[in-house]
Protein backbone atom coordinates (compact mmCIF):
# COMPACT_ATOMS: atom_id res chain seq x y z
CA UNK A 1 0.00 0.00 0.00
CA UNK A 2 1.46 3.53 -1.08
CA UNK A 3 0.69 6.69 0.26
CA UNK A 4 -2.60 7.89 1.26
CA UNK A 5 -4.16 9.77 -2.23
CA UNK A 6 -6.90 12.33 -3.28
CA UNK A 7 -8.24 12.84 -6.54
CA UNK A 8 -9.20 16.02 -7.04
CA UNK A 9 -11.29 16.51 -10.75
CA UNK A 10 -11.33 20.33 -11.56
CA UNK A 11 -13.91 20.62 -14.16
CA UNK A 12 -13.42 24.29 -15.58
CA UNK A 13 -14.80 26.38 -18.66
CA UNK A 14 -12.23 25.25 -21.23
CA UNK A 15 -10.83 21.73 -19.47
CA UNK A 16 -10.27 19.60 -16.80
CA UNK A 17 -7.62 19.28 -14.59
CA UNK A 18 -7.13 16.36 -12.76
CA UNK A 19 -4.94 16.52 -9.71
CA UNK A 20 -3.74 14.35 -7.38
CA UNK A 21 -2.98 15.20 -3.62
CA UNK A 22 -1.15 13.52 -0.76
CA UNK A 23 -1.90 13.92 2.79
CA UNK A 24 0.64 16.58 3.36
CA UNK A 25 -1.62 18.58 0.59
CA UNK A 26 1.38 18.09 -1.58
CA UNK A 27 0.73 18.17 -5.23
CA UNK A 28 2.44 14.61 -6.65
CA UNK A 29 0.82 14.79 -10.14
CA UNK A 30 -1.70 17.04 -12.35
CA UNK A 31 -2.99 16.65 -15.75
CA UNK A 32 -5.11 19.41 -18.02
CA UNK A 33 -7.54 18.47 -21.01
CA UNK A 34 -9.19 20.66 -22.99
CA UNK A 35 -12.16 20.10 -25.12
CA UNK A 36 -13.60 22.70 -27.63
CA UNK A 37 -15.80 25.32 -27.01
CA UNK A 38 -19.11 25.73 -29.14
CA UNK A 39 -20.57 29.33 -29.91
CA UNK A 40 -23.66 28.00 -31.84
CA UNK A 41 -24.56 31.93 -32.42
CA UNK A 42 -23.41 35.41 -31.03
CA UNK A 43 -23.40 35.44 -26.84
CA UNK A 44 -24.68 31.86 -26.89
CA UNK A 45 -21.58 29.58 -25.39
CA UNK A 46 -21.62 25.38 -25.29
CA UNK A 47 -19.67 22.40 -24.26
CA UNK A 48 -20.72 18.74 -25.45
CA UNK A 49 -21.25 16.78 -22.31
CA UNK A 50 -19.46 14.14 -23.94
CA UNK A 51 -16.52 16.39 -24.51
CA UNK A 52 -16.56 17.19 -21.15
CA UNK A 53 -16.50 13.68 -19.48
CA UNK A 54 -13.86 11.81 -21.92
CA UNK A 55 -11.89 15.63 -20.91
CA UNK A 56 -12.19 13.89 -17.70
CA UNK A 57 -11.54 10.11 -17.90
CA UNK A 58 -8.23 11.51 -20.30
CA UNK A 59 -7.34 13.43 -17.65
CA UNK A 60 -6.96 10.99 -14.82
CA UNK A 61 -5.14 8.26 -17.11
CA UNK A 62 -2.65 11.62 -17.68
CA UNK A 63 -2.59 12.35 -14.08
CA UNK A 64 -1.27 8.84 -13.72
CA UNK A 65 0.77 7.80 -16.21
CA UNK A 66 4.42 8.04 -15.61
CA UNK A 67 4.64 8.46 -11.99
CA UNK A 68 5.11 5.97 -9.35
CA UNK A 69 0.85 6.20 -8.35
CA UNK A 70 -1.48 3.83 -8.04
CA UNK A 71 -4.93 4.25 -8.32
CA UNK A 72 -5.69 1.74 -5.90
CA UNK A 73 -4.27 4.19 -2.88
CA UNK A 74 -6.99 6.73 -3.82
CA UNK A 75 -8.86 6.95 -0.45
CA UNK A 76 -11.33 9.42 -2.25
CA UNK A 77 -12.67 11.62 -4.91
CA UNK A 78 -13.25 15.31 -4.46
CA UNK A 79 -14.98 17.53 -7.39
CA UNK A 80 -14.78 21.23 -8.20
CA UNK A 81 -16.48 22.63 -10.93
CA UNK A 82 -17.80 25.87 -13.36
CA UNK A 83 -21.24 26.37 -11.71
CA UNK A 84 -24.15 28.27 -13.40
CA UNK A 85 -23.50 25.69 -16.51
CA UNK A 86 -26.48 23.71 -17.13
CA UNK A 87 -26.83 19.98 -18.39
CA UNK A 88 -30.33 17.99 -18.80
CA UNK A 89 -29.91 14.18 -19.31
CA UNK A 90 -32.34 11.21 -19.24
CA UNK A 91 -33.50 9.91 -15.77
CA UNK A 92 -33.30 6.22 -17.30
CA UNK A 93 -30.34 5.96 -19.64
CA UNK A 94 -28.16 8.97 -18.47
CA UNK A 95 -27.96 10.10 -21.94
CA UNK A 96 -27.47 14.15 -22.81
CA UNK A 97 -30.40 15.60 -24.55
CA UNK A 98 -28.57 18.77 -25.32
CA UNK A 99 -25.38 20.70 -25.23
CA UNK A 100 -24.44 22.16 -22.18
CA UNK A 101 -25.57 25.81 -21.67
CA UNK A 102 -22.24 27.50 -20.22
CA UNK A 103 -22.33 30.15 -17.38
CA UNK A 104 -20.76 32.74 -20.28
CA UNK A 105 -23.92 31.92 -22.31
CA UNK A 106 -26.42 35.33 -22.54
CA UNK A 107 -28.95 33.24 -24.58
CA UNK A 108 -31.67 34.09 -21.79
CA UNK A 109 -31.02 37.92 -21.66
CA UNK A 110 -34.81 38.71 -23.12
CA UNK A 111 -36.14 36.32 -20.56
CA UNK A 112 -34.27 38.10 -17.97
CA UNK A 113 -35.18 41.53 -19.69
CA UNK A 114 -38.96 40.20 -19.52
CA UNK A 115 -38.96 39.34 -15.61
CA UNK A 116 -37.20 42.35 -14.61
CA UNK A 117 -39.76 44.07 -16.63
CA UNK A 118 -42.20 42.20 -14.84
CA UNK A 119 -40.90 43.28 -11.90
CA UNK A 120 -39.49 40.07 -10.22
CA UNK A 121 -35.78 41.13 -9.63
CA UNK A 122 -36.44 41.92 -6.44
CA UNK A 123 -38.03 38.65 -5.16
CA UNK A 124 -35.57 36.72 -6.79
CA UNK A 125 -32.55 38.58 -4.97
CA UNK A 126 -34.08 38.00 -1.76
CA UNK A 127 -34.72 34.74 -2.03
CA UNK A 128 -31.45 33.24 -3.81
CA UNK A 129 -28.83 36.44 -3.28
CA UNK A 130 -28.31 36.51 -6.74
CA UNK A 131 -29.34 39.13 -9.51
CA UNK A 132 -31.63 38.42 -12.12
CA UNK A 133 -29.06 37.62 -15.37
CA UNK A 134 -28.54 35.34 -17.55
CA UNK A 135 -24.81 34.03 -15.83
CA UNK A 136 -27.44 31.86 -13.57
CA UNK A 137 -28.75 28.53 -14.19
CA UNK A 138 -32.18 28.71 -13.63
CA UNK A 139 -33.07 30.58 -17.03
CA UNK A 140 -31.16 28.29 -18.80
CA UNK A 141 -33.20 25.19 -17.23
CA UNK A 142 -36.05 27.12 -18.31
CA UNK A 143 -34.76 28.07 -22.35
CA UNK A 144 -33.80 23.83 -22.52
CA UNK A 145 -37.05 22.67 -21.41
CA UNK A 146 -38.94 25.58 -23.71
CA UNK A 147 -37.03 24.47 -26.45
CA UNK A 148 -36.13 20.48 -26.40
CA UNK A 149 -38.92 18.63 -27.79
CA UNK A 150 -41.80 17.38 -25.39
CA UNK A 151 -38.86 18.33 -22.67
CA UNK A 152 -41.91 19.57 -20.62
CA UNK A 153 -44.09 16.62 -19.98
CA UNK A 154 -41.01 14.76 -20.04
CA UNK A 155 -39.45 16.31 -16.92
CA UNK A 156 -43.00 16.51 -15.29
CA UNK A 157 -43.09 12.61 -15.58
CA UNK A 158 -39.66 12.56 -13.67
CA UNK A 159 -37.81 11.22 -17.39
CA UNK A 160 -35.41 14.03 -17.03
CA UNK A 161 -32.72 15.02 -14.54
CA UNK A 162 -31.28 18.64 -14.40
CA UNK A 163 -27.77 19.11 -13.23
CA UNK A 164 -24.73 21.70 -12.48
CA UNK A 165 -21.49 20.27 -13.90
CA UNK A 166 -21.01 18.59 -10.56
CA UNK A 167 -23.88 16.72 -11.05
CA UNK A 168 -23.73 15.32 -14.34
CA UNK A 169 -20.13 14.50 -12.73
CA UNK A 170 -21.58 12.39 -9.61
CA UNK A 171 -23.89 10.73 -12.25
CA UNK A 172 -21.15 9.57 -14.50
CA UNK A 173 -19.08 8.24 -11.60
CA UNK A 174 -21.79 6.53 -9.78
CA UNK A 175 -23.19 4.71 -12.96
CA UNK A 176 -26.28 6.88 -13.53
CA UNK A 177 -27.22 5.88 -9.58
CA UNK A 178 -27.35 9.40 -8.04
CA UNK A 179 -28.72 12.54 -8.92
CA UNK A 180 -27.30 15.64 -6.64
CA UNK A 181 -26.22 18.45 -6.39
CA UNK A 182 -23.73 20.11 -4.31
CA UNK A 183 -25.30 22.96 -1.91
CA UNK A 184 -22.98 25.64 -3.11
CA UNK A 185 -23.59 24.88 -6.33
CA UNK A 186 -27.30 24.94 -5.87
CA UNK A 187 -26.94 28.70 -4.39
CA UNK A 188 -26.08 29.28 -8.18
CA UNK A 189 -29.53 28.06 -10.23
CA UNK A 190 -31.32 31.21 -8.92
CA UNK A 191 -34.17 28.74 -7.60
CA UNK A 192 -32.74 27.79 -4.33
CA UNK A 193 -33.94 29.93 -1.25
CA UNK A 194 -30.92 30.69 0.96
CA UNK A 195 -32.71 31.21 4.01
CA UNK A 196 -34.11 27.30 4.38
CA UNK A 197 -31.41 25.89 1.56
CA UNK A 198 -34.60 24.03 -0.39
CA UNK A 199 -35.52 24.32 -3.58
CA UNK A 200 -37.49 27.57 -3.32
CA UNK A 201 -41.14 26.50 -5.00
CA UNK A 202 -42.51 29.97 -5.97
CA UNK A 203 -39.42 30.74 -8.44
CA UNK A 204 -39.77 27.25 -9.71
CA UNK A 205 -43.08 27.85 -10.48
CA UNK A 206 -42.11 31.63 -12.20
CA UNK A 207 -39.47 29.70 -14.57
CA UNK A 208 -41.81 26.83 -15.78
CA UNK A 209 -39.41 24.25 -13.94
CA UNK A 210 -41.11 21.33 -12.45
CA UNK A 211 -39.46 20.21 -9.04
CA UNK A 212 -39.30 16.71 -10.14
CA UNK A 213 -36.34 17.71 -13.06
CA UNK A 214 -33.84 18.95 -9.99
CA UNK A 215 -31.35 16.94 -7.58
CA UNK A 216 -31.61 16.68 -4.03
CA UNK A 217 -29.30 19.12 -2.03
CA UNK A 218 -26.37 17.57 -0.63
CA UNK A 219 -23.22 19.11 1.74
CA UNK A 220 -19.95 19.91 0.42
CA UNK A 221 -17.67 17.18 2.59
CA UNK A 222 -19.88 13.98 2.59
CA UNK A 223 -19.36 10.92 0.96
CA UNK A 224 -22.32 10.93 -1.56
CA UNK A 225 -21.40 7.73 -3.54
CA UNK A 226 -18.95 5.61 -4.66
CA UNK A 227 -17.51 5.04 -8.38
CA UNK A 228 -19.26 2.24 -10.15
CA UNK A 229 -18.11 1.02 -14.04
CA UNK A 230 -15.64 4.16 -14.51
CA UNK A 231 -13.27 3.38 -17.34
CA UNK A 232 -9.60 3.50 -15.65
CA UNK A 233 -11.21 3.54 -12.02
CA UNK A 234 -11.36 1.13 -9.23
CA UNK A 235 -14.92 0.47 -8.30
CA UNK A 236 -16.05 2.09 -4.81
CA UNK A 237 -13.91 4.56 -4.10
CA UNK A 238 -15.65 7.20 -2.11
CA UNK A 239 -17.39 10.48 -3.67
CA UNK A 240 -16.57 13.13 -1.35
CA UNK A 241 -15.66 17.19 -0.73
CA UNK A 242 -17.96 18.95 -4.07
CA UNK A 243 -18.14 22.48 -4.19
CA UNK A 244 -18.15 25.09 -7.01
CA UNK A 245 -14.95 26.54 -8.45
CA UNK A 246 -15.41 29.76 -6.57
CA UNK A 247 -16.16 27.99 -3.21
CA UNK A 248 -13.82 25.68 -3.39
CA UNK A 249 -10.75 28.00 -4.16
CA UNK A 250 -11.90 30.12 -1.24
CA UNK A 251 -11.05 26.83 0.81
CA UNK A 252 -8.43 25.53 -0.63
CA UNK A 253 -6.68 29.55 0.35
CA UNK A 254 -7.63 28.23 4.03
CA UNK A 255 -10.01 31.40 4.43
CA UNK A 256 -11.76 29.67 7.00
CA UNK A 257 -12.61 32.78 9.15
CA UNK A 258 -14.91 35.64 8.04
CA UNK A 259 -13.37 38.85 6.60
CA UNK A 260 -10.98 36.72 4.69
CA UNK A 261 -10.64 37.29 0.70
CA UNK A 262 -9.23 35.54 -2.27
CA UNK A 263 -9.62 36.20 -5.98
CA UNK A 264 -9.20 33.09 -8.38
CA UNK A 265 -7.50 34.16 -12.03
CA UNK A 266 -9.44 31.91 -14.75
CA UNK A 267 -11.19 32.06 -17.60
CA UNK A 268 -13.01 34.70 -15.37
CA UNK A 269 -11.98 36.27 -12.11
CA UNK A 270 -13.77 35.86 -9.03
CA UNK A 271 -13.53 37.32 -5.58
CA UNK A 272 -14.80 35.70 -2.71
CA UNK A 273 -15.26 36.75 1.12
CA UNK A 274 -15.91 34.61 3.99
CA UNK A 275 -19.24 36.19 5.51
CA UNK A 276 -19.41 32.88 8.16
CA UNK A 277 -22.55 32.76 9.63
CA UNK A 278 -24.39 35.70 8.12
CA UNK A 279 -25.84 36.16 4.89
CA UNK A 280 -24.51 39.44 3.72
CA UNK A 281 -27.28 41.40 1.30
CA UNK A 282 -24.84 43.57 -0.95
CA UNK A 283 -26.07 46.81 -2.02
CA UNK A 284 -23.48 47.55 -4.86
CA UNK A 285 -23.99 44.44 -7.15
CA UNK A 286 -22.61 41.65 -5.45
CA UNK A 287 -24.15 37.83 -4.83
CA UNK A 288 -24.89 36.88 -1.38
CA UNK A 289 -23.59 33.11 -1.77
CA UNK A 290 -23.46 29.61 -0.15
CA UNK A 291 -19.85 28.86 0.56
CA UNK A 292 -20.24 25.51 1.58
CA UNK A 293 -21.62 22.95 4.14
CA UNK A 294 -19.69 21.15 6.73
CA UNK A 295 -22.26 18.87 8.89
CA UNK A 296 -25.07 20.91 9.81
CA UNK A 297 -22.56 24.43 10.01
CA UNK A 298 -23.62 26.49 7.00
CA UNK A 299 -20.95 29.04 5.54
CA UNK A 300 -21.35 32.26 3.52
CA UNK A 301 -19.74 34.31 1.44
CA UNK A 302 -20.07 37.60 -0.62
CA UNK A 303 -18.97 37.23 -4.05
CA UNK A 304 -18.09 39.18 -7.27
CA UNK A 305 -17.57 38.14 -10.67
CA UNK A 306 -15.68 39.57 -13.72
CA UNK A 307 -16.85 37.63 -16.76
CA UNK A 308 -13.59 37.49 -18.80
CA UNK A 309 -10.40 37.51 -17.09
CA UNK A 310 -7.63 34.32 -18.80
CA UNK A 311 -10.44 34.34 -21.74
CA UNK A 312 -9.20 38.15 -22.99
CA UNK A 313 -5.60 36.45 -22.73
CA UNK A 314 -7.00 33.27 -24.95
CA UNK A 315 -8.66 36.02 -27.60
CA UNK A 316 -5.41 37.82 -27.86
CA UNK A 317 -4.04 33.97 -28.64
CA UNK A 318 -6.69 32.62 -30.64
CA UNK A 319 -8.90 35.56 -32.21
CA UNK A 320 -6.08 37.89 -32.71
CA UNK A 321 -2.81 35.97 -33.03
CA UNK A 322 -0.65 38.02 -31.03
CA UNK A 323 0.92 35.34 -28.83
CA UNK A 324 0.90 31.58 -29.48
CA UNK A 325 1.04 30.47 -25.79
CA UNK A 326 -0.88 32.40 -23.23
CA UNK A 327 1.73 32.25 -20.99
CA UNK A 328 3.69 34.45 -23.40
CA UNK A 329 1.46 37.41 -22.93
CA UNK A 330 3.45 38.74 -19.48
CA UNK A 331 6.70 38.49 -21.82
CA UNK A 332 5.14 40.44 -24.99
CA UNK A 333 3.61 43.09 -22.16
CA UNK A 334 6.76 43.70 -20.76
CA UNK A 335 8.28 44.60 -23.64
CA UNK A 336 6.88 48.27 -23.27
CA UNK A 337 6.65 50.39 -19.78
CA UNK A 338 3.16 50.97 -19.67
CA UNK A 339 0.02 50.68 -21.91
CA UNK A 340 0.66 54.58 -23.26
CA UNK A 341 -3.62 55.34 -22.88
CA UNK A 342 -4.45 52.42 -24.43
CA UNK A 343 -7.19 50.92 -22.14
CA UNK A 344 -8.83 47.23 -22.77
CA UNK A 345 -12.38 47.14 -21.01
CA UNK A 346 -12.49 43.19 -21.70
CA UNK A 347 -16.84 42.74 -21.67
CA UNK A 348 -16.91 40.20 -24.13
CA UNK A 349 -19.52 38.46 -23.22
CA UNK A 350 -21.04 41.59 -21.12
CA UNK A 351 -20.44 42.94 -17.92
CA UNK A 352 -20.81 41.03 -14.53
CA UNK A 353 -20.32 42.25 -10.80
CA UNK A 354 -20.70 45.34 -10.15
CA UNK A 355 -22.42 46.35 -13.73
CA UNK A 356 -24.51 43.40 -14.72
CA UNK A 357 -25.07 44.95 -18.12
CA UNK A 358 -25.00 41.71 -20.46
CA UNK A 359 -25.41 43.81 -23.62
CA UNK A 360 -22.57 44.95 -23.00
CA UNK A 361 -19.48 44.41 -25.72
CA UNK A 362 -15.27 44.60 -25.26
CA UNK A 363 -13.66 48.13 -26.10
CA UNK A 364 -10.53 49.03 -26.99
CA UNK A 365 -9.41 52.77 -26.55
CA UNK A 366 -7.01 55.02 -27.03
CA UNK A 367 -5.31 53.35 -30.31
CA UNK A 368 -2.32 55.58 -31.63
CA UNK A 369 -0.05 54.85 -34.98
CA UNK A 370 2.34 54.20 -32.60
CA UNK A 371 0.00 51.34 -30.90
CA UNK A 372 1.63 47.73 -30.82
CA UNK A 373 0.80 44.14 -30.07
CA UNK A 374 2.73 44.73 -26.47
CA UNK A 375 0.01 47.76 -25.70
CA UNK A 376 -2.48 45.74 -26.28
CA UNK A 377 -1.14 42.64 -24.48
CA UNK A 378 -0.53 45.27 -21.56
CA UNK A 379 -3.97 46.97 -21.69
CA UNK A 380 -5.32 43.37 -21.29
CA UNK A 381 -3.28 42.56 -18.49
CA UNK A 382 -4.53 45.77 -16.64
CA UNK A 383 -8.26 45.87 -18.10
CA UNK A 384 -8.37 42.47 -15.90
CA UNK A 385 -6.57 43.87 -13.01
CA UNK A 386 -8.96 46.94 -13.26
CA UNK A 387 -11.94 44.71 -13.53
CA UNK A 388 -11.22 43.48 -10.44
CA UNK A 389 -10.45 46.58 -8.77
CA UNK A 390 -14.18 47.53 -9.42
CA UNK A 391 -15.42 44.58 -7.56
CA UNK A 392 -12.99 44.90 -4.82
CA UNK A 393 -14.18 48.56 -4.37
CA UNK A 394 -17.84 47.19 -3.81
CA UNK A 395 -16.84 44.57 -2.06
CA UNK A 396 -15.26 46.76 0.54
CA UNK A 397 -18.14 49.11 0.86
CA UNK A 398 -21.07 46.11 1.42
CA UNK A 399 -18.88 44.67 4.13
CA UNK A 400 -17.57 48.12 5.97
CA UNK A 401 -14.26 46.87 6.08
CA UNK A 402 -11.11 47.48 3.88
CA UNK A 403 -9.51 44.17 3.25
CA UNK A 404 -6.14 44.17 4.57
CA UNK A 405 -4.68 41.29 2.12
CA UNK A 406 -5.98 39.06 -0.79
CA UNK A 407 -5.21 35.52 -1.51
CA UNK A 408 -4.86 35.02 -5.25
CA UNK A 409 -4.92 31.74 -7.29
CA UNK A 410 -5.43 30.68 -11.01
CA UNK A 411 -3.59 30.61 -13.83
CA UNK A 412 -3.03 33.62 -14.68
CA UNK A 413 -1.79 34.79 -10.91
CA UNK A 414 1.74 33.31 -12.01
CA UNK A 415 1.64 36.74 -14.14
CA UNK A 416 3.82 38.91 -12.05
CA UNK A 417 3.31 41.68 -14.26
CA UNK A 418 -0.29 41.63 -13.76
CA UNK A 419 -0.45 40.50 -9.93
CA UNK A 420 1.94 43.82 -9.60
CA UNK A 421 -0.57 46.17 -11.17
CA UNK A 422 -3.07 44.63 -9.25
CA UNK A 423 -1.70 45.14 -6.23
CA UNK A 424 -0.77 48.61 -7.24
CA UNK A 425 -4.46 49.53 -8.37
CA UNK A 426 -5.78 48.12 -5.09
CA UNK A 427 -2.95 49.46 -2.73
CA UNK A 428 -3.42 46.41 -0.81
CA UNK A 429 -1.04 43.49 -0.18
CA UNK A 430 -1.73 39.94 -2.56
CA UNK A 431 -0.55 36.45 -1.16
CA UNK A 432 0.10 33.99 -4.01
CA UNK A 433 0.22 30.48 -2.18
CA UNK A 434 2.46 28.01 -3.32
CA UNK A 435 -0.14 25.86 -4.88
CA UNK A 436 -1.55 27.84 -7.02
CA UNK A 437 -3.72 24.98 -7.82
CA UNK A 438 -5.91 26.23 -5.26
CA UNK A 439 -9.62 25.19 -6.90
CA UNK A 440 -8.72 21.50 -6.93
CA UNK A 441 -6.46 21.92 -3.67
CA UNK A 442 -10.37 23.30 -2.19
CA UNK A 443 -11.94 19.86 -3.58
CA UNK A 444 -9.20 17.84 -2.27
CA UNK A 445 -9.32 18.99 1.26
CA UNK A 446 -12.81 19.08 1.55
CA UNK A 447 -12.45 15.28 0.12
CA UNK A 448 -10.27 14.62 2.84
CA UNK A 449 -12.29 16.03 5.87
CA UNK A 450 -15.12 14.04 5.06
CA UNK A 451 -13.39 10.42 4.84
CA UNK A 452 -11.17 11.33 7.84
CA UNK A 453 -7.77 12.31 6.00
CA UNK A 454 -7.94 15.99 7.96
CA UNK A 455 -9.69 15.96 11.19
CA UNK A 456 -10.20 20.05 11.01
CA UNK A 457 -9.53 23.30 9.95
CA UNK A 458 -7.43 24.25 11.82
CA UNK A 459 -5.37 20.79 11.19
CA UNK A 460 -5.76 22.21 7.35
CA UNK A 461 -4.73 26.17 8.09
CA UNK A 462 -1.14 24.87 9.56
CA UNK A 463 -0.40 23.92 5.86
CA UNK A 464 -1.09 26.71 4.06
CA UNK A 465 2.16 28.47 2.67
CA UNK A 466 2.70 31.46 0.70
CA UNK A 467 5.19 31.58 -2.19
CA UNK A 468 5.00 35.74 -2.77
CA UNK A 469 3.70 38.80 -1.77
CA UNK A 470 3.07 41.47 -3.72
CA UNK A 471 3.02 45.12 -2.33
CA UNK A 472 1.63 48.36 -3.57
CA UNK A 473 4.76 50.16 -5.58
CA UNK A 474 2.58 52.71 -7.78
CA UNK A 475 3.33 56.29 -7.67
CA UNK A 476 -0.30 58.07 -6.99
CA UNK A 477 -0.17 60.60 -9.44
CA UNK A 478 0.20 57.62 -12.19
CA UNK A 479 -2.23 55.52 -10.33
CA UNK A 480 -5.24 58.71 -10.20
CA UNK A 481 -4.53 59.01 -14.19
CA UNK A 482 -5.00 55.04 -14.78
CA UNK A 483 -7.76 54.86 -12.89
CA UNK A 484 -9.85 58.10 -14.62
CA UNK A 485 -9.25 56.48 -18.13
CA UNK A 486 -10.21 53.04 -16.92
CA UNK A 487 -13.85 54.89 -15.65
CA UNK A 488 -14.14 56.77 -18.62
CA UNK A 489 -13.89 53.78 -20.87
CA UNK A 490 -16.04 51.10 -19.31
CA UNK A 491 -18.70 53.89 -19.49
CA UNK A 492 -18.59 53.27 -23.32
CA UNK A 493 -18.93 49.48 -23.31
Amino acid sequence: MGAELILAIDQGTTGTTVAVFDKACQLRSKATTEFPQIYPNPGWVEHNPDDIWTSVLVSIEKAFSGTDLSKQDIRSIGITNQRETTVVWDRETGTTLHNAIVWQCRRTAPLCEHLKNQGYEPLIKERTGLVLDPYFSGTKIAWLLENMEAAKSRARNGELCFGTIDSFLINRLTGNQKHLIEISNASRTMLMNLVDLQWDLELCDLLGIPVDVLPRICSSSKVVGTTIGVKGLPDGIPICGIAGDQQAALFGQACFAPGQVKCTYGTGAFLLMNTGADRVVSNHGLLTTVAWRIGDVVTYALEGSVFIAGAAVQWLRDGLGCIEQSEQVEALAAKVPSSEGVVFVPALTGLGAPKWRPHARGLISGITRGTTAAHLARATLEGIAFSVRDVVLCMQNDAQTALDAIRVDGGASANNLMMQFQSDILSTLLLRPKVIETTALGAALLSGLGVGTWENTQELEDLFEVEREFCPQADPKELEKWISAWEAAIEKA
